[in-house]
């Protein structure tokens, strides 16, 4: 019982996620005064999912995982799950990023939400809107993502980290948590962000990452032959011998790989049917067998417009002759700003 009630810490982390938490709440009852009554409800439920986040990135850095972890490699990869999947994952559910603006100053408030996430054009916020768009480019976010996990298993990057806590704190542990934000962000709705990933691309994300960690786990256990961390070799009280304990870790990471990617991939595949609207439809989208209704995987993806442009000009080589012509649909339809009427 001691392993879970002692070793309990309590640093400035633990007062600055309250204080994130208070900053929320102020955010959403700004929000409420303005919003519908529907809208109002519905943030409230999101942000349920965003304090569950909280407190999953509080139990990785607050609680004897965290104390455990400096002992036991498997301890080590619980906490690296809980940074880099459990935590970001429903932080993103939670969809915090309005509420935390709207707690600012009033009109310091509306000028960062119109500059950074309404597409403002003040010089200021130019650099921040690059970076930003750089970062959630779907495969950037992913390749991020999956290049941190695999630099912090690594035997000399994970050893630097166990050496020096400035490294551990801020460096491993702030970019797992930041890349996972990152890559939750292309799988799971979080509003006023929008998904740019289409369905079929995100299951290819999934299943991606779901390779990756099964190959950090076949690696340790089945791949060497012994322990790889040399920082977790010789700990005086510790009876677990090093590569037994790389191996109970490297399973945690096999299974639980499978267990986050699973759900995922089940939700993903069930919004494919409900695009296409039968699995038969969908199976022939993924086999690249059937025609797809436009824009049914890839709501909103770049390109799309451009795309539906160039086929009327093909159909009607008047439009490139700088005449006025309006899409008036997705499907097709006759404009009034049209010169001569429709055939």
């Amino acid at each position: 019982m001691i392993y879970l009630t002692g070793h309990w810490s309590f640093d400035p982390f633990g007062i600055l996620a309250l204080a994130v938490a208070a900053w929320h709440e102020i955010g959403l009852r700004r929000l409420a005064r303005r919003s519908r009554p529907d809208r109002t409800r519905q943030r409230r439920i999101r942000s349920l999912w965003f304090y569950a986040g909280l407190g999953v990135l509080l139990l990785a850095v607050e609680s004897p995982i965290d104390y455990w972890a400096d002992d036991y490699f498997f301890a080590h990869m619980i906490q690296h799950l809980l940074l880099m999947f459990a935590a970001p994952s429903l932080i993103v559910a939670g969809a915090p990023w309005q509420p935390l603006l709207a707690a600012l100053p009033r009109r310091t408030g509306r000028s960062v939400t119109r500059g950074v996430l309404a597409g403002g054009r003040h010089g200021g916020a130019r650099p921040l809107r690059g970076l930003g768009g750089l970062l959630l480019r779907p495969w950037v976010s992913v390749a991020l993502f999956n290049a941190a996990m695999l630099l912090w298993h690594l035997p000399g990057p994970f050893d630097l980290a166990e050496e020096n806590q400035a490294v551990h704190i801020w460096l491993m542990h702030g970019t797992m948590f930041g890349t996972g934000v990152l890559f939750w962000l292309q799988i799971i709705p979080s509003p006023p962000f929008r998904r740019r990933m289409p369905l079929l691309s995100q299951a290819g994300a999934l299943l991606g990452t779901n390779v990756v960690m099964i190959g950090i786990a076949m690696t340790l256990s089945i791949f060497v032959q012994g322990s790889v961390y040399p920082v977790y070799d010789h700990i005086p009280g510790i009876t677990l011998p090093p590569f037994a304990d790389q191996q109970i870790g490297a399973g945690i990471l096999w299974v639980c790989g499978d267990f986050w990617a699973m759900p995922s991939m089940v939700v993903i595949v069930r919004r494919m049917v409900a695009a296409e609207g039968s699995m038969s439809a969908a199976v022939d989208k993924i086999l690249s067998r059937g025609s797809a209704r436009p824009g049914s995987w890839g709501w909103g993806r770049p390109g799309a417009l451009a795309e539906l442009r160039s086929r009327q000009h093909q159909a009607d080589p008047r439009l490139g002759r700088g005449r006025r012509v309006r899409l008036s649909s997705v499907g097709g339809g006759c404009s009034g700003r049209e010169r001569k009427p429709c055939s």
